[in-house]
Parts: structure tokens; C-alpha cells; sequence
């Protein structure tokens, strides 16, 4: 199957458990990977024909950055679950990172996939 992603998409948002990251907006970097058949674009040159990626990465900005979840597990789900609901594929994988969350690391967060049912 091919693959349509984005990467590092940074965004910033409130996101954390403790009381002091809830009052302040951090900035998390999403990997998007979409099973999304590419032929019929290929064929045709046409946007009509192809899974947008832009449209993808402002609905996803738009959700994240409202979003308000304590934890990067449950946020990289609502983003999973958005792609598969508003958008023609079959699976998706989402890559969510929170850099700087903890000392001599780049950054913590999660990798998930998910598929439609």
C-alpha cells in the first residue's frame, strides 16, 4: 500500500498531568503516515484524485491545538481517530513526540497505529 506523511508537524498545545502544564501551551511534533492508494493521482496530475495532506494538517492543527489532554497517548488517539473519520484511509500511524519533557532527552512521547473498522 502506499503511503501518504507529514512530518514533523510542531504544534503548540496544552498537553501534560501536572498542575504547572496545564496553565502553559508546549509544543509536541506529529508524524503522520496514511495508507492511501496513489495511483489514480499519479495517473490523473489531479488534487481531486489525491489524498490532500494539507487539508490533513489543518484539521489535525486545528484539533491539537484546541485539544486539551493530560497525556500524549491520548492525544495521539483523538489525532489517529480524526485522520480515519475525516479522511479516505484505510490506516494510519501517528507519531507523537513532546520535546524536552524530560532531562538529556530529545524528546518522550508515542508511536501508534490504527486502522479503520
Amino acid at each position: 500500500m502506499d503511503k501518504v506523511f507529514i512530518e514533523d508537524l510542531g504544534i503548540e498545545t496544552v498537553i501534560g498531568a501536572y498542575d504547572w502544564e496545564r496553565s502553559i501551551r508546549q509544543h509536541v511534533v506529529l508524524d503522520i503516515r496514511m495508507d492511501y492508494d496513489c495511483r489514480k493521482a499519479g495517473v490523473s496530475d489531479a488534487l481531486a484524485d489525491a489524498l490532500d495532506y494539507n487539508a490533513v494538517a489543518k484539521a489535525v492543527t486545528a484539533h491539537v491545538e484546541a485539544a486539551q489532554c493530560e497525556l500524549v497517548e491520548a492525544l495521539a488517539e483523538q489525532v489517529a481517530q480524526l485522520v480515519l473519520r475525516e479522511f479516505a484511509v484505510e490506516r494510519v500511524r501517528v507519531q507523537l513526540r513532546k520535546p524536552g519533557a524530560v532531562g538529556h532527552a530529545r524528546a518522550v512521547g508515542v508511536d501508534i497505529e490504527r486502522t479503520r473498522s
